[in-house]
């Protein structure tokens, strides 16, 4: 399994990104394992990011359970959305912020239900993550079980801490963002205790990832490798931050 040379479960979504997220694999071999999942994995045309490919169906091998669904259903070689969410978190630790973004808006429910022949494909709800999404005909593109996957949680978790880049270390928060270039601004309000940060984040040169500048309640702040780390004091604050701009 999992070898160039296998017939079926030729690519795993989750030994890619988590061979990213542990740290385990050395750069070049990081940048590698994330671009295979783009080209892979994510089918944009279809509106999904599969578990793995291709699915299993005649292996003699015993993977599991996994394989006593249809090929194309849930686990075997559907979307599974808790590994789409690590590999936004992927894409994002290795600050290819379009890539992650770009992730992001494709598992969105609601950019699977803009139209009513969406809708019709679509079949859940469009306000809460389905669990898995079908990959093979005649049902591709349908969502399965909704309203009891963790995988709610990692979305949160990928669109505040991978792409925003805010999250909270000890007593303190840490602005890392890693955006699409095409975001020129964006702002968040962050309440933890009695402490508050209004953050503004602006973007003139287009980049993905690095912060050049930073002021916290108009004082010049010191970064950390174009990330900014700030106490969780109880009071309130104002935090202006740019990113790179050379």
């Amino acid at each position: 399994l999992g070898s160039s040379q296998s017939e079926e479960c030729r690519i795993d979504s989750i030994a890619q990104s988590w061979a990213v997220l542990s740290g385990a694999a050395d750069p070049t071999r990081a940048m590698q394992a994330m671009a295979s999942v783009d080209r892979h994995l994510i089918r944009r045309e279809d509106g999904l990011a599969l578990l793995f490919t291709p699915p299993f169906d005649k292996t003699p091998l015993d993977p599991g359970y996994i394989k006593g669904y249809p090929p194309g259903l849930r686990e075997n070689g559907g979307q599974y959305s808790h590994a789409a969410m690590w590999a936004v978190l992927g894409f994002a630790k290795l600050g290819q912020g379009d890539e992650a973004g770009g992730l992001f808006a494709l598992l969105n429910p609601i950019n699977h239900t803009r139209t009513p022949e969406e809708v019709a494909r679509y079949k859940v709800e469009p306000y809460v993550i389905a669990a898995d999404v079908y990959s093979v005909p005649p049902h591709t593109g349908r969502g399965g079980w909704t309203w009891y996957t963790g995988s709610a949680g990692w979305m949160y978790r990928a669109g505040i801490e991978g792409i925003l880049g805010i999250r909270q270390e000890g007593g303190f928060l840490v602005i890392d963002p890693c955006i699409p270039a095409a975001w020129p601004a964006f702002n968040a309000t962050v309440r933890q205790g009695s402490t508050r940060y209004e953050i503004n984040v602006a973007n003139p040169a287009g980049r993905c990832r690095g912060l050049d500048e930073a002021d916290l309640d108009g004082v010049h702040m010191a970064l950390d490798e174009g990330s900014l780390r700030v106490p969780l004091d109880g009071a309130s604050h104002t935090l202006s931050l740019r990113m790179l701009v050379r």
